[in-house]
């Protein structure tokens, strides 16, 4: 029997290659006709490029990356606040990488092209829905939706919808599902400019509370003339705001304003900013957690199950767990009780079992208590005005715990990551 891939993202591609790796067979179905290097940057955590380093994809991740030195943060007059190392320079057995999203996605892809075999990806096939039946070789019917504008039925013994945030699979199972939003709008975009800072440093300025700015290198040396290319993300919340378009293109109009004066001796972010070519809107959008992911012979992995802000750098993370956590599932299933649907079904319950506490704990944290509370305790403390020092306000030892915390749920607390 083979497991059924419903998406070609990085939870699919993951999954994909983890069950290689045990001797399952599968099959990938992913909606996009061609493959490209698309999106901006991404944070791979050294959780996750543990991970990575498993499948043996690492190896290939890091020269088309930059690998982090630090974490630094900044209130929005661009007054330190706190600093720590990151990945390897922290203790860590692998990095933490900024890179950019395609480029990591062009990896998995080719990897998963390699090892399997271009006859498991199917490019061009979108689904549309599912319907179970009580033939348990063929217990699952996919529909659909091919890029040449036909239909087709694929049967499936088992499937894993890793189909993203707007999964369809996810839709079948809870109607009512809706994304949530509660005011926070973003735009991205990519700049060329000299490196900041350390040019390995993954910076943060502000909090939604006054307007925000991460910052990150994702590309070093990009024109030959020791510029980078930098990420950023600006976040801006505002009770009543109108949810952004993901299909849009940002305006600086509709946001520039808010960092018009964000000027310091270290960075000209509006500068930052007007140097991008091309700006994406998205909302700052999740979903609330589910009780259940797995019905029957169906389960869901990644942003399908359990989309998170994109706070933290988790949400790809937590799919590349997943995605390790369901592929051992099933391995010790077969083990025990033989390759069969009944046996992989089994094996989805106790990957669920494993995975949906874990994944809901980081969504509500990230809604609540992500690492850039440490900006916004030091607003708190200093009511939103400059201060002479931070050291005045509060010690470095205790914001590093609100950082520990975050990292403990997040699942990377240097204690907690395997060596």
């Amino acid at each position: 029997m083979k497991i059924t891939i419903v998406g070609g993202g990085i939870a699919g591609l993951s999954f994909a290659l983890n069950l290689h790796a045990r001797g399952i067979d599968c099959e990938v179905y992913e909606s996009v006709p061609e493959v490209k290097e698309i999106g901006v940057g991404i944070t791979i955590l050294p959780h996750a490029s543990a991970e990575l380093s498993k499948l043996g994809v690492l190896e290939k991740l890091e020269p088309l990356g930059i690998e982090n030195l630090e974490s630094v943060f900044f209130n929005r007059y661009g007054q330190f606040v706190y600093k720590e190392l990151r990945g390897r320079h922290s203790g860590y057995k692998t990095p933490e990488l900024g890179m950019h999203r395609g480029r990591l996605h062009r990896v998995l892809y080719d990897a998963v092209l390699q090892r399997l075999g271009a006859a498991k990806v199917h490019t061009g096939y979108r689904c549309t829905g599912f319907k179970q039946t009580a033939e348990p070789a063929t217990g699952v019917e996919l529909f659909m939706d091919l890029a040449d504008g036909s239909q087709r039925v694929v049967p499936a013994s088992v499937v894993v919808a890793c189909d993203g945030v707007n999964s369809a699979i996810r839709k079948q199972l809870y109607p009512d599902d809706q994304v949530a939003f509660a005011g926070i709008n973003t735009w991205r975009g990519v700049s060329i400019h000299k490196p900041i800072l350390s040019g390995k440093s993954y910076i943060r300025i502000g909090s939604i509370e006054t307007g925000k700015m991460v910052i990150y290198p994702i590309i070093d040396n990009v024109d030959g003339k020791g510029n980078q290319l930098i990420n950023w993300v600006a976040e801006i919340q505002e009770d009543q705001a109108a949810m952004n378009d993901w299909n849009k293109p940002g305006r600086l109009e509709d946001f520039l304003p808010t960092f018009e004066d964000w000027r310091y001796d270290w960075l000209d972010v509006p500068a930052l900013i007007q140097a991008s070519d091309h700006i994406l809107e998205y909302p700052m959008v999740d979903k609330d957690p589910l009780k259940q992911w797995t019905f029957g012979a169906i389960t869901l992995m990644g942003d399908a199950a359990h989309p998170m802000y994109p706070r933290g750098s988790n949400g790809s993370a937590q799919a590349i767990i997943d995605a390790r956590t369901l592929a051992d599932c099933i391995q010790n299933s077969f083990a025990s009780d033989g390759a069969n649907p009944t046996s992989a079904t089994h094996a989805l319950k106790d990957y669920e079992s494993k995975r949906l506490e874990p994944t809901a704990k980081v969504v509500k944290t990230n809604r609540t208590l992500p690492p850039d509370a440490i900006i916004m305790k030091a607003d708190e403390l200093s009511k939103g005005q400059p201060f002479r020092s931070i050291d005045d306000l509060i010690s470095q030892d205790e914001l590093r715990q609100i950082s520990e915390n975050y990292k403990q749920i997040a699942g990377f607390a240097l204690s907690a990551t395997p060596t």
